[in-house]
């Protein structure tokens, strides 16, 4: 071997070149090495003449140690590098990919830029191992069922208050519908969904957590179990005066899409929002306005079969008199009554005994009485109550005589004072 090049070459490319010397030797066929390589015959034919020319070394492919036509230049790596150090740090290499191509005119694939962020150690959030679990398949229709939650997140990174996104997803399609709101609760839902409803229609069901927004912990009353009732919450009230049923999930994964959904929009939405500044829920719900349909027709999928099923809202429903906060209050003598630590005067000359507050979800409020809205205004400075004022000290201190006055003598009960008093009467 003194003397000789060193070929390096690969455990494949060894491979063949054994065949191919048992094909010059004549020890097998052409046609029997292209059966054992799996090749075509015409490919073993070509092999056997470059190494029968060139020796050992022409097994190696021809472009080896040469550099690539369609290789990155220097500069335009150092430039997108630099943007995913600053402007796109914490990026995923396929979010950063498709955000230098959009805003740089950087053409950089995602597995490219996952090789130069290995190498220069460049952090990124990645996915984690989950548990096995049994897969649930898609519903067919569009509009059969919508998973709905809500996500807690420092969604603006510390430029404007934290809140929540409230998020529907639509279990056939993936389609997604969302709005930011200050917090997780009953109004929120019901702003969104009300949202959702307006733009889409009615859905079959919704599938929800156990939260107690959504289902009640309170035990049935007598007369819920004589008629064979479960307590409601304020939504499962309105999702049922809609028609609308209500499947309840035992464990976060059930309803895995939507909470995939909000995983994704932690990376994605919070630095597209990063990028435009938005420092505001009112910023933020406009934004969503353009980039929600962009998303869909980008990332949904069709339904199994073609028919929606979401229903229009019937005529004559006003919907805002459904998706509200509706609590039941005594009406008092005075024609006041007291909601959430307030006080409200009825202005409505009415007989009655109860009446129905409505919260609604543009923050407004509304007195019902047998489908007749009552006039009515917040009492914001109550009467003060009267206080007497208290007796003089005089009047109320007990009388005490004089210290040479016989009763001194007598309070103490010693015969000779006793005495001593009977004879000073």
């Amino acid at each position: 071997m003194a003397g000789r090049d060193i070929i390096m070459a690969t455990q494949e490319e060894l491979k063949r070149l054994n065949v191919i010397h048992k094909v010059l030797d004549k020890s097998i066929t052409q046609i029997e090495a292209a059966g054992i390589l799996d090749l075509t015959d015409r490919h073993i034919r070509r092999m056997a003449a470059r190494i029968a020319k060139e020796g050992d070394k022409g097994i190696a492919h021809r472009l080896r140690g040469k550099t690539a036509h369609n290789r990155t230049l220097d500069k335009v790596k150092t430039k997108a590098l630099n943007l995913c150090k600053n402007i796109y740090e914490g990026f995923s290499p396929t979010l950063a990919s498709e955000k230098l191509f959009e805003r740089d005119k950087i053409k950089v694939s995602r597995e490219l830029l996952r090789t130069w962020f290995i190498k220069e150690h460049i952090a990124y959030a990645s996915r984690k191992a989950r548990p096995h679990r049994n897969w649930r398949e898609r519903k067919t229709h569009y509009g059969q069922m919508v998973q709905a939650d809500g996500s807690h997140h420092d969604w603006f990174e510390g430029r404007g208050p934290w809140c929540v996104l409230m998020g529907q997803i639509d279990d056939a399609t993936s389609k997604v519908s969302a709005e930011f709101h200050d917090y997780e609760g009953t109004l929120p839902f019901m702003a969104s969904f009300k949202s959702y409803i307006e733009a889409k229609g009615i859905p079959i069901s919704v599938y929800i957590d156990r939260h107690t927004t959504y289902k009640s912990n309170k035990k049935p009353s007598i007369e819920d179990e004589l008629e064979d009732k479960e307590p409601l919450t304020q939504v499962g009230r309105a999702l049922k005066e809609l028609g609308v049923d209500v499947i309840f999930a035992h464990s976060a994964q059930a309803k895995g899409r939507v909470e995939r959904l909000f995983r994704t929009f932690q990376d994605r939405l919070v630095k597209e929002m990063r990028l435009r500044k938005i420092r505001s829920i009112e910023e933020a719900n406009a934004f969503l306005r353009g980039y929600l349909p962009i998303y869909n027709k980008r990332f949904s999928v069709p339904a199994v079969k073609s028919a929606d099923l979401h229903r229009p809202l019937p005529k004559g429903i006003d919907l805002d008199r459904i998706l509200c906060k509706r609590t039941e209050h005594t009406l008092r003598n005075d024609w006041t009554v007291a909601h959430d630590k307030k006080l409200y005067q009825v202005e409505n000359n009415i007989k009655a005994k109860k009446v129905t507050m409505e919260e609604r979800t543009d923050g407004s409020m509304l007195i019902w009485h047998k489908n007749m809205a009552l006039k009515f205004k917040e009492v914001t400075k109550r009467p003060q109550k009267i206080i007497e004022a208290p007796k003089s000290r005089l009047s109320t201190r007990a009388h005490m005589p004089p210290k040479d006055h016989p009763w001194h003598s007598f309070r103490f009960g010693s015969s000779e004072k006793e005495e001593a008093l009977v004879g000073a009467l």
